[in-house]
């Protein structure tokens, strides 16, 4: 063999060899059929000169190749290895464009509709002129070949119009399926942002999409597009005798006055009674969550009434609204009714009178039926109008008050340093202060224990390190940027996240691993589950990875929720990983699995952040922060604030954190003072350190 450089890595027979003089230039597209290689190597792509991904194996025929030099300018892919270049920025993200999309896409069809509901409209007189023509001309003349044409003329049309008027309902189901399909995924990504400031509720407004989808499809729809169309069969009764056009007019007017009563009368009860059974979906919502425990402490006669009280008021307002409503529908029904009566009355008596014929007195009653069908069906769809309306109201509310999605430079993978700056929180509606001014930093790799008694901010604390909540004021920055400026997708990728409420998704243990990513490869979910410690625990289930796991996280229990959800937060080796009460399920074994998972964390230059009431974690941290009321107490070197803990608990005090000395952690003890909150300056163990503060009383903050 020939002496290289460079140990090759493939080497190239003659039937691999790949001629780039057949190839185009870079701007012009690849010819049809290029030079494909032997199917025992891999499919290669022409690249453009200097491409640093997918570039085309360039060598000499029975040659080896020699592998590339890493491509500079750093690394810019995300978690769980990142790419090699920065991607292409594709400008922002606006919801209130894309809901204007969507307007313009239903109005677009809309206008076909319209203009096959004008074809429609058309073509049912044909019905009415055919008995006019049999009555007035057939019968009289006895002439069977006029029978015929009739006949086949008006089944033609007869047949168009069931045409068109299948084409333009084909039409609105299709709209009502492309508004879901161009507004499910920003009405879902808008309400997960306003989430941040919201109550959750936002998530229902898809309901209010499917609300709308349900009011296109409808028949109360095509009422009112036909109801534009009412005045030309006016005309035409106009055209058989005035007398009978004003008949109608009359008619017309009183059932849009019935219309208008009805829609007064009907919207506050009706918007009480949608009101009340939305509460009463969250109590259910409510006991679905809290299934067990209603169960364990005899609950249920409470949960149902509960959820009884308000579907009473719902139903008793429904009740209202509809009672009004069926009288409405009811008159302007008798209405109708009764100006068939009038018209063949009064038809009759003109005809008798020799101003018109039989045959038209037949074509005006059915003519009339015609006008007069869609105002009452509007009528009787006026409630699934106003939901509807409301429904659209509350969607364009959330999509335009939703700010600009800017896309975000996608930055090279943070290496894990963390910078608190002043962090102010004040929960939006009350002027009660969970945190207050929070600043501390975190070099790569480093490990933090947050500890302080429940109400001290913790949990809220957690929250914004991650991203899930917004300060008030000051800033959370991940390698110095802010997490706000972070393209949140390479952000979550970089990030881990262990809430105290363990969620798992439906499906398996492995896909709930990879974040419910359909990119992720095994070694990935396995390199996860390793980093988290959790391997040995998945290979007692019996199906290992691919364990079904339900809403509810059965047949798993608490701990081994909680240790998949560890798993979770390690997947795709991220940066920054905040850890909350991660062993408050945990047993023995599963505490000595999360400080090994702690350890080899630190061992991979992982930031830990970690919540805990519990002294046994303490062994594994480097440093320690004390929470009281919100503010620092103390933070710094794990050996000095437990030493100015011990010092300035009294005899058989509590605090929540031991006294006695531990163990360093495996690197050696981390150098640095206990530091204050106020100038971050080293403090001796005396009383100018405020000591571990009392559990709060019934007025405390109520946010861990």
């Amino acid at each position: 063999m020939k002496d290289h450089n460079h140990d090759p890595v493939l080497r190239l027979t003659p039937e691999m060899r790949i001629d780039r003089s057949k190839w185009p230039d870079p701007p012009a597209c690849p010819p049809a059929n290029p030079p494909v290689a032997s199917p025992s190597v891999a499919r290669q792509r022409p690249a453009r000169p200097h491409a640093t991904l997918g570039a085309t194996l360039e060598a000499r025929a029975n040659q080896p190749i020699y592998r590339r030099p890493p491509p500079s300018g750093g690394d810019g892919g995300g978690g769980g290895g990142g790419g090699a270049t920065f991607h292409k920025r594709i400008g922002p993200e606006d919801f209130n464009a894309r809901l204007q999309e969507g307007r313009q896409a239903v109005w677009r069809n809309l206008f076909f509709v319209l203009v096959l509901t004008c074809a429609t409209n058309m073509l049912i007189l044909a019905i009415p002129i055919y008995l006019f023509q049999i009555s007035d001309r057939v019968l009289t003349s006895r002439s069977t070949d006029t029978l015929v044409m009739l006949t086949v003329v008006i089944a033609g049309a007869v047949i168009f119009y069931a045409v068109f008027d299948a084409i333009r309902r084909f039409i609105l189901m299709r709209t009502a399926v492309e508004v879901a399909a161009q507004l499910g995924a920003p009405v879902l990504s808008a309400a997960a942002h306003a989430s941040l400031h919201g109550t959750g509720r936002e998530y229902q407004t898809l309901g209010d999409l499917q609300q709308v989808r349900q009011f296109l499809v409808s028949g109360t729809l095509l009422a009112f597009l036909d109801v534009p169309f009412a005045p030309l069969f006016m005309l035409v009764i106009f055209l058989i005798h005035p007398h009978l056009g004003m008949i109608v007019v009359c008619t017309s007017i009183a059932l849009l006055v019935i219309a208008m009563i009805n829609q007064k009368v009907t919207e506050r009860p009706f918007a009480a009674a949608n009101l009340a059974q939305a509460k009463a979906n969250q109590h259910l919502d409510s006991m679905a969550r809290n299934s067990q425990i209603i169960n364990a402490l005899a609950m249920i006669p409470e949960a149902v009434t509960m959820w009884g009280r308000d579907t009473a008021a719902s139903l008793i307002a429904q009740v209202r609204a509809q009672d009004r409503n069926i009288v409405s529908a009811s008159i302007s029904r008798g209405i109708r009714l009764l100006t068939q009566v009038a018209m063949l009355g009064w038809g009759a008596y003109l005809a008798i009178d020799g101003q018109i014929t039989g045959g038209m007195v037949i074509a005006a009653s059915i003519i009339a039926g015609r006008a007069l069908a869609p105002i009452e069906g509007s009528i009787e769809g006026w409630n699934a109008f106003l939901l509807s309306r409301a429904a659209y109201g509350r969607i364009a509310g959330l999509l335009r008050s939703s700010k600009l999605q800017f896309e975000r430079l996608r930055l090279p993978r943070p290496e894990g340093r963390l910078d608190v700056e002043r962090l102010l929180y004040v929960p939006g509606g009350t002027k009660q202060v969970v945190l207050n001014g929070i600043s501390f930093s975190l070099n790569p790799g480093e490990t933090l224990a947050v500890i302080g008694n429940s109400g001290a901010g913790k949990t809220t604390l957690g929250k914004m390190l991650v991203g899930s909540i917004l300060p008030t004021s000051g800033n959370v920055r991940l390698d110095l940027m802010d997490l706000r400026n972070w393209d949140p997708r390479q952000l979550g990728e970089n990030l881990g996240y262990l809430p105290q409420d363990v969620q798992l998704f439906p499906g398996s243990i492995k896909d709930n691993i990879a974040r419910m990513r359909q990119d992720a490869t095994d070694e990935q979910v396995h390199q996860a589950a390793a980093l988290a410690d959790v391997h040995e625990m998945i290979a007692q289930l019996p199906q290992g990875y691919e364990t079904v796991v339900a809403a509810d996280g059965s047949p798993l229990s608490g701990g081994q929720k909680q240790r998949i959800a560890l798993a979770r937060a390690f997947f795709g080796s991220p940066r920054l990983v905040v850890l909350d009460e991660p062993n408050s399920n945990l047993d023995t074994a599963g505490d000595k699995a999360l400080a090994r998972a702690i350890e080899h964390a630190r061992k991979n230059r992982i930031t830990v952040v970690v919540i805990t009431q519990k002294p046994a974690l303490l062994s594994a941290v480097d440093k320690i922060m004390v929470l009281a009321n919100g503010a620092v107490a103390l933070f710094g070197t794990r050996d000095r604030v437990l030493e100015q803990i011990g010092g300035q608990r009294p005899a058989g005090g509590t605090g929540g954190v031991p006294a006695a000395p531990v163990s360093p952690p495996p690197n050696g003890p981390a150098n640095g003072p206990a530091t204050g909150p106020a100038n971050g300056k080293p403090q001796p163990p005396s009383s100018q350190a405020p000591p571990m503060p009392d559990p709060p009383g019934p007025g405390g903050t109520g946010h861990d």
